[in-house]
């Protein structure tokens, strides 16, 4: 079984998947008279296809135990996703490139406290991994109509695994 190791995960290495979710470096200004900060368009919202609408959702995830064997990723051709957690709890996603059609050699990226993440409209993906606790996260991401889900079986399951 090929390992993947967990690695940090920040702006720069996750960005041929998407974007990081989180308030460090993020453009920000005042708003409500000074009293509220907002950190302003932090992640690139896509959506394709017919009738395409915003939807904004909570899932509560159970937790997954380390080391990991990952036997599918999934991907939306016709929008982007967004997870943000709503707690401190980490989570990890875990994502692949695309290589001609099916998913390159996935990475795994651990969520530190108060990041989030969105990933790219048609970018494979692992399904949502709370680790340690049960884990409740905001979702945005594409309604409408058209099948916006496929999914891949790899033909022999990664072990992803914590560094050293």
């Amino acid at each position: 079984m090929i390992e993947i190791v967990i690695e940090p995960l920040t702006q720069e290495a996750y960005a041929p998947f998407g974007q990081v979710i989180q308030i460090e470096g993020a453009h920000h200004y005042p708003i409500n008279g000074g009293m509220t900060e907002r950190y302003h368009d932090l992640a690139k919202v896509e959506l394709g296809g017919v009738h395409a609408r915003p939807l904004v959702s909570i899932a509560r995830g159970q937790p997954y135990a380390l080391p990991l064997a990952l036997k599918m990723v999934e991907r939306h051709p016709l929008g982007s996703q967004a997870f943000h957690p709503l707690s401190q709890r980490p989570f990890l996603s875990i994502v692949a490139p695309d290589k001609g059609g099916t998913p390159g050699l996935p990475r795994a990226f651990l969520a530190g406290p108060g990041q989030g993440i969105n990933m790219a409209m048609n970018t494979w993906h692992a399904v949502l991994t709370p680790l340690g606790e049960v884990s409740d996260f905001l979702i945005i991401d594409r309604g409408g109509e058209g099948n916006n889900l496929e999914e891949y079986y790899f033909p022999e399951p990664y072990l992803v695994v914590e560094r050293g």
